[in-house]
């Protein structure tokens, strides 16, 4: 048999540090703006970020870090932070981006499972360090993400200032050069039972999925795009943000701990952001602020929403009172994150409008390497004809194949990632959630998509968010329990909801009752906690 014959093209591995390489030869001046938890707008250059970068790669050394090791952060989206992000993936070492709105037990937890050898921290952080830091004895030291102006008074053994550290450092670092499938980074789940699992990510797999995001067919940057990132540095490596902007040459805009609808504003406006990328959370409180200062020209173009499903009512509330397009993404921390994307094509802009908003509440269709199929309960694939729904499970070169220091491979059944999401797929490739396996209602035998209900129910003018549960009933098992948050100053009642929802769903699907509520409990990353909801409302029609 003859052997394979291979090309004859040069092995260089596809390595992180390259994108800001690239960024700075060919976009120098183009700006990265943060918010600091000093208080003052920062900004600075490509260049400027590669200087600084290549300074803390010496500061690392010195501290000892060495190939392999992890280090952590907890911090905001600040320039301090994306220096992190390519001086320690750049020297060889791992970033660990904590996620500060776990539990403290889980903090501790998840510092201690990765074995982190420092941890770089922002200001209003360190007073969770100093709660947990007894149990942390592997951890050599803390490193705050300031100036010597703004040290802190601290418990924290082994502290040392941020910018003292980088001072009188050489602004230039000669990179090592190895293999594109070490490990550059590690995030891990946010999940609402058991600990967190890490996902270990490879430079190969970051190279790859910022080469994918910034192409047409996911987030379409480039040049003239000003991209605020609303989704945390912290998690999921910021939706890719921090890697696909310097490859793509955009202005990139870090909010730092601004997350409410004023400071939103504040950026969009002074920076002309014209890409946001958030939760839909995030765009409902930035709707809620500019909704009440009657603020309705925005310099957005897009938002790029993600982590939960995309409301109806929020994709025409964009649509038609900003001119925005709601551009819907789909993605989890297993897969890079992102898969799927829905992008403003002149085909699906041609639509007729409610069409098209019915398409934007899909999570679009996959990228280019990403492989996505349904599955039944008997591991069997499903057609795409957009009726069949099963697991969704997927594949590709950014998503992972197992989880950190863990053997059991459940959720990653015959090669495929499996998502606990149930969805349909269409044949143009469209593909829609209709619920998580755990979210999912079943009623007499009979399954009720939650997420469909919402969908319709937030459509509704006088909704602000809303949430569908299960909830306990001794004949059927299980019926939908209905929870809405009102706009402000708005008015409806149950008989209201009722009618809006008539004809939209089948009769069996309906709420056996709707409970108004100031607010719905949320993650850290801004999604609905439906697993406290449950707890708390489950025996509500027994009452």
């Amino acid at each position: 048999m003859q052997g394979v014959v291979t090309g004859n093209m040069m092995d260089t591995p596809l390595l992180i540090i390259d994108l800001l390489d690239y960024a700075r030869q060919q976009f120098p001046d183009q700006e990265i703006v943060s918010r600091r938890e000093e208080g003052d707008i920062h900004r600075y250059g490509y260049q400027d970020c590669w200087k600084r970068s290549c300074q803390l790669a010496h500061a690392l050394d010195g501290l000892g870090v060495t190939s392999g090791d992890c280090v952590a952060s907890l911090a905001w989206n600040t320039y301090r932070h994306m220096e992190l992000y390519y001086a320690v993936s750049g020297v060889g070492a791992i970033l660990h981006t904590v996620n500060p709105r776990l539990f403290s037990e889980q903090i501790q937890y998840v510092i201690a499972h990765a074995d982190d050898k420092y941890v770089f921290v922002d200001l209003s952080f360190v007073p969770l360090l100093e709660q947990i830091q007894e149990q942390l004895p592997r951890v050599r030291g803390y490193i705050i993400l300031t100036d010597e102006a703004h040290m802190p008074n601290t418990t924290l053994a082994n502290v040392k200032c941020y910018e003292t550290l980088l001072k009188d450092q050489s602004e230039s670092y000669s990179w090592p050069r190895f293999d594109e499938n070490q490990a550059s980074s590690i995030c891990y789940t946010s999940g609402t039972t058991g600990n967190p699992k890490g996902v270990l990510y490879s430079h190969r797999a970051m190279v790859l999925h910022a080469q994918a995001t910034v192409s047409k067919h996911l987030l379409a940057l480039d040049t003239d795009s000003v991209l605020l990132p609303m989704v945390a540095m912290y998690h999921a490596s910021a939706w890719g943000a921090p890697y696909a902007a310097p490859l793509a040459g955009s202005k990139l805009v870090l909010p730092g701990a601004g997350m409410d609808g004023a400071s939103m504003w504040q950026l969009i406006r002074d920076e002309n952001v014209n890409v946001g990328l958030g939760v839909p959370t995030i765009w409902l409180t930035l709707h809620n602020f500019l909704s009440e200062q009657e603020i309705t020209e925005v310099p957005l173009e897009r938002v790029c929403v993600g982590g939960a499903a995309s409301p109806l009512g929020m994709v025409k509330t964009y649509a038609e009172r900003y001119q925005v397009y709601w551009q819907p993404i789909w993605g989890m921390t297993e897969t890079g994150p992102l898969a799927t994307s829905l992008p403003p094509t002149p085909a699906l802009m041609a639509l007729p409008k409610e069409q098209r908003y019915e398409l934007q509440t899909t999570a679009g269709k996959a990228a280019f390497g990403v492989q996505m199929e349904i599955f039944d309960s008997n591991d069997e694939p499903l057609p795409h004809d957009g009726e069949h729904s099963g697991e969704l499970r997927v594949r590709g070169p950014w998503i992972c194949s197992r989880y950190f220091k863990n053997d059991d491979l459940a959720s990653f059944p015959q090669g495929w990632l499996a998502t606990g999401d149930i969805a349909v797929i269409d044949r143009d490739g469209h593909m829609r959630v209709v619920d998580r396996k755990k979210d999912v209602i079943k009623s007499g035998g009979e399954w009720i998509s939650s997420l469909e209900i919402e969908n319709i129910v937030s459509a509704h003018a006088a909704v602000n968010e809303c949430a569908v549960i299960g909830v306990k009933h001794e004949k059927w098992d299980e019926r939908p329990l209905l929870l809405v948050v009102l706009n402000r100053g708005a008015q409806a009642d149950a008989d209201a909801i009722y009618a809006h929802l008539k004809g939209k769903i089948a009769k069996w699907w309906t709420p056996d009752a709707v409970v108004f509520v100031d607010e719905l409990p949320k993650t850290g990353t801004g999604k609905v906690r439906k697993n406290e909801l449950r707890d708390h409302w489950f025996h509500y029609l027994q009452q």
